[in-house]
């Protein structure tokens, strides 16, 4: 609750910055959000008028063929772990050959399972489908119900999971049926000596990058800091917002400190951010009904003068934070890795 009002005493300030630099101001106090999980890769077979749909055009994003990351063909994997995370729920096993919904297999028998927490109907929850009439594929009054796949299938009044079934029916640990909207930055910056000039690695030859990496206090793995966007905000106030309170602890810090902190971002988050990824992600939460999207920016601090100075301090979700090499050798969470990967790629650094 404290955690809650702190955010809306800084809601006000960071509208007038954004609304100054152009940005929407459709904040949200909502300050829940299901926490991410993971769980192991493996597995038993080899409308409102003034909201839009999800949209990163605002934050002058550019993409190269070079580096975006391309939707994955592959079938989905970490949705099909035998475990659902956060429970004692074994998913239906699902083989390679029977993930696509155009495959028929009458035999497919998935479990059901919305976890309690979803269940007590949290802010950031649906209701159960048969007590709302959700609006699929549309913008649905504040909630963003289309999809960065396309248009998904609905059959018996629930969604399907555009990349096929996962084993699980129902919502799982995912508040909203469909599409659940995320977003997460990826902050660089060059590493430097004592003088200021960029540090090569010994066996590539090629600089060095460190991002922002928060260690999750749910699994243990270094991550980018990231979160779900809120009904009616956009992306770029969703990649700023997450920054903050997971990278930086916006929200325990004083009022005068809110003011450089938001001062410092808004001139990185300002300038032209890379688009590394945009769709559905191999999320081990993902359901037969429910599944993580999101937005990956990039936004490099290349002269080290804007949020490089500043003390990072782990919030809410994260058990610590640094800044890390960014380097193939070290295992990441999620697609994180393949993310860093690109981005070290467009900006000529070292893998």
């Amino acid at each position: 609750m404290v955690s809650l009002l702190l955010r809306r005493n800084w809601i006000g300030p960071v509208r007038l910055v954004l609304t100054v630099l152009g940005f929407p101001c459709t904040v949200c106090p909502t300050g829940f959000r299901p926490a991410a999980v993971s769980c192991s890769s493996s597995h038993p077979f080899t409308s409102s008028k003034s909201v839009q749909p999800i949209s990163t055009s605002c934050c002058g994003l550019y993409s190269t063929s070079v580096g975006t990351m391309p939707p994955s063909a592959e079938p989905h994997v970490k949705a099909r772990c035998a475990q659902y995370p956060g429970s004692k729920v074994q998913r239906f096993p699902v083989p390679d050959g029977k993930v696509e919904w155009a495959v028929k297999w009458p035999e497919y028998k998935p479990v059901s399972y919305t976890s309690p927490a979803v269940l007590k109907k949290p802010a950031w929850a649906d209701p159960d489908v048969g007590s709302f009439s959700p609006r699929f594929n549309e913008v649905d009054g504040a909630v963003d119900r289309t999809s960065f796949e396309g248009v998904y299938r609905v059959e018996n009044g629930k969604p399907l999971n555009p990349h096929g079934r996962t084993g699980l029916e129902g919502r799982g640990l995912l508040g909203r049926w469909g599409p659940n909207h995320a977003a997460d930055p990826i902050v660089t910056r060059w590493k430097v000596d004592a003088k200021g000039a960029k540090l090569n690695h010994s066996v590539s030859k090629q600089p060095i990058l460190q991002f922002v990496s928060i260690k999750r206090k749910d699994c243990g793995e270094w991550a980018v800091p990231g979160g779900m966007v809120d009904p009616g905000e956009q992306v770029s106030v969703t990649l700023q917002r997450e920054f903050s309170e997971e990278a930086l602890n916006s929200l325990s810090v004083s009022s005068s400190e809110k003011l450089k902190i938001h001062e410092r971002i808004n001139k990185l988050f300002k300038s032209q951010g890379f688009q590394v990824f945009k769709g559905y992600v191999d999320d081990p939460r993902n359901t037969d009904n429910a599944w993580m999207e999101t937005v990956a920016v990039n936004f490099h601090d290349d002269s080290g003068d804007s949020v490089s100075e500043l003390p990072l301090q782990a919030g809410d979700d994260a058990g610590q934070v640094q800044w890390m090499d960014v380097d193939s050798s070290v295992p990441f969470y999620a697609s994180h890795s393949r993310f860093l990967q690109l981005v070290a790629k467009e900006r000529k650094a070292h893998w």
